[in-house]
């Protein structure tokens, strides 16, 4: 396997500023050594250089939207070429409307080979907000709607299809902060959710049980991570902190259940905001993680039928 990461230092799509700072934060955890130790080819394509942020008020309900579309182009081109050449992108954020840019050039990718899509979406917001929805016009509570279909031209067609993504094709864990008009939308587009009430009432293992259900050899698994999924007692170092998220022990299980299907063949890790952070904890934790979604464990385990 041939990993390549790909630096998106932006907080375009953010309320906070800082989130820029994320993919320096991660190289400093020691990402790329990380990955490095499981054997694999790793990559630094260093980072994308994108307009700045010009920190501005909503216009018509979307704040800097002609920043965050080329920013999204930047990521797609990038994510695409990567993809191109047969290696696993690892896209490091930067706020999360990026994912605009990555996930529908994993679409456009699956498309060409004709594989399956699933994503796993881990967040604490559903981040399917529109500009009528919207009571900020942050972006960044956006990209899944978005990627379904719902928002400016710009955005929707970046990779080429409109929806990028189908809803029956995403899953979201972790949720717990979902505004008003989110809740219908999310509800009418029939996503499926295990939230944090699900994983309370059912279990983390079985809510991921189900998100990885029915992933075969010719499905391609991305996966979505922003980091303030984790419980804010863990993971400080987000710009929209939601308390009651999962803990340590869950978090590292999601990553370990999805090692063993062996089919991660891409990631983005987002709103990571050294700013808040305590001394890189949050960057660690994220590294931690990853190295797990590349087969970190305490034993040997049989994986797909073999140790």
């Amino acid at each position: 396997m041939k990993v390549s990461l790909i630096g998106v230092p932006t907080d375009i799509g953010a309320g906070s500023l800082g989130a820029r700072m994320g993919p320096e934060a991660l190289r400093v955890a020691g990402i790329a050594g990380a990955i490095a130790r499981f054997g694999l080819d790793v990559k630094d394509c260093g980072n994308l250089a994108g307009p700045a942020n010009p920190w501005q008020d909503a216009v018509d309900g979307y704040r800097h939207l002609p920043e965050v579309v080329q920013w999204n182009q930047l990521v797609h081109a990038a994510t695409y070429a990567e993809l191109q050449e047969g290696r696993l992108p690892i896209m490091l954020g930067g706020d999360h409307c990026l994912s605009i840019g990555s996930i529908s050039a994993v679409a456009r990718h699956c498309r060409d080979l004709g594989k399956k899509l699933r994503v796993l979406w881990f967040d604490a917001h559903a981040d399917f907000n529109t500009a009528t929805l919207t009571p900020s016009g942050n972006i960044h509570g956006m990209p899944v709607a978005c990627l379904c279909g719902h928002g400016p031209q710009q955005l929707i067609e970046i990779g080429g299809q409109v929806p990028a993504l189908k809803p029956k094709e995403i899953r979201q864990i972790g949720i717990r902060s979902v505004d008003a008009g989110e809740k219908r939308l999310v509800h009418d587009m029939g996503i499926e959710v295990f939230d944090m009430r699900y994983i309370d009432e059912m279990g983390m293992r079985h809510g991921m049980e189900l998100a990885l259900a029915l992933i075969d050899a010719n499905t391609h698994l991305h996966v979505s991570l922003d980091v303030d999924f984790l419980d804010p007692s863990i993971a400080p170092g987000v710009g929209t902190t939601v308390r009651g998220g999962p803990s340590y022990r869950e978090a590292q299980l999601c990553m370990e259940m999805i090692a063993d299907t062996g089919r991660l063949a891409s990631l983005d890790v987002v709103e990571l905001n050294p700013a808040l952070d305590i001394r890189n904890q949050t960057a660690e934790l994220a590294v931690d993680l990853i190295e797990s979604l590349f087969g970190k464990s305490t034993l040997m385990r049989k994986t797909n039928g073999t140790l």
